[in-house]
């Protein structure tokens, strides 16, 4: 789960690195990452007559959020009013209280938890406060969704900050992508290389979650950053985990088990959980309805 790590941090503070610096030391068997600001990316020329590739977009930090221990992003759904409170989407995994029980679903906790909200840049331009946990589960899904004490109109007016779309179908493999993490300012680029039917590890368990191309060699402090389609600017995932001993199906190596039980141990591979069902489970004002119809999050 990629939470900051202790080794990460240690290593920042021996080289003499600040706090939450532009670039972070890689994690022990975490791949290196690339210390440039992700170019504008163009889609391929197409010959006549073929379907032409759809238009890729340099994707930022605008929007992104940084927690004291994750990474997230102030998201919206389809049918969002810009009068609703806005909502925070991060990991369950990065929830302040402790990561829930495997079948544990935590509806209304009461929260004032801060966030530092980022530009395109990934200056911070505001600190945001929660007023409660919405929702949160490490239940077939890894999320948290906080709701804040501001309006999207509040922090589109006050800060010029627009909040990111959750897309509200199934994300498809070969899509382009980008990982955006607020607590490291950083943007990972790389493809949707495919789903597993099973995502185990340790003693939870996430269904069809995405796989990424080996590029997106995310590290510990990623977690809960929003997986963005470079075609839509949409949200199609949240980050959470990734196998970095090659160990099978324990806390930080991840393992994935397809439909006949058969296991596959992908070593520095990285993964998120899908998104597409939450829009379903929010109506008016942003209120959260587990039994509202399309609604197939775990229920308490």
């Amino acid at each position: 789960m990629r939470k900051p790590l202790v080794a990460a941090l240690f290593a920042l503070v021996l080289s003499g690195a600040g706090a939450a610096p532009a670039v972070a030391a890689p994690a022990p068997h975490a791949a290196p990452v690339s210390h440039s600001a992700p170019a504008r990316v163009s889609a391929p020329a197409v010959t006549a007559g073929a379907e032409a590739a759809p238009t890729l977009q340099a994707v930022s930090l605008a929007g992104t959020v940084a927690l004291s221990n994750c990474s997230g992003s102030v998201i919206r759904f389809p049918n969002s009013a810009d009068s609703a409170p806005a909502l925070v989407l991060s990991n369950g995994h990065c929830l302040e209280t402790g990561f829930p029980d495997p079948g544990e679903v935590i509806v209304g906790q009461s929260s004032s938890r801060t966030f530092s909200l980022l530009n395109s840049a990934g200056t911070k331009v505001a600190t945001l406060r929660a007023s409660k946990v919405a929702y949160s589960t490490m239940t077939d899904t890894d999320v948290t969704i906080y709701q804040l004490t501001s309006t999207y109109a509040t922090i589109k007016n006050s800060y010029g900050i627009s909040a990111l779309t959750v897309q509200d179908t199934h994300p498809v493999a070969g899509t382009a992508i980008t990982v955006a993490s607020g607590y490291w300012k950083r943007l990972y680029n790389c493809s949707i290389d495919g789903f597993a039917y099973r995502l185990k590890e340790g003693d939870w368990t996430w269904k069809d979650s995405v796989r990424y191309t080996s590029a997106c060699n995310t590290i510990g402090g990623t977690s809960g950053s929003p997986v963005v389609d470079q075609s839509t600017g949409k949200v199609v995932a949240v980050n959470n985990t990734g196998n970095e001993d090659g160990e099978t199906c324990t806390v930080n190596n991840p393992c994935e088990v397809d439909a006949s039980g058969n296991v596959t141990v992908r070593e520095g591979i990285n993964y998120a959980e899908e998104t597409y069902q939450i829009p379903a489970c929010f109506t008016t004002g942003n209120q959260l309805n587990l039994s509202a119809s399309g609604c197939v999050l775990p229920k308490p």
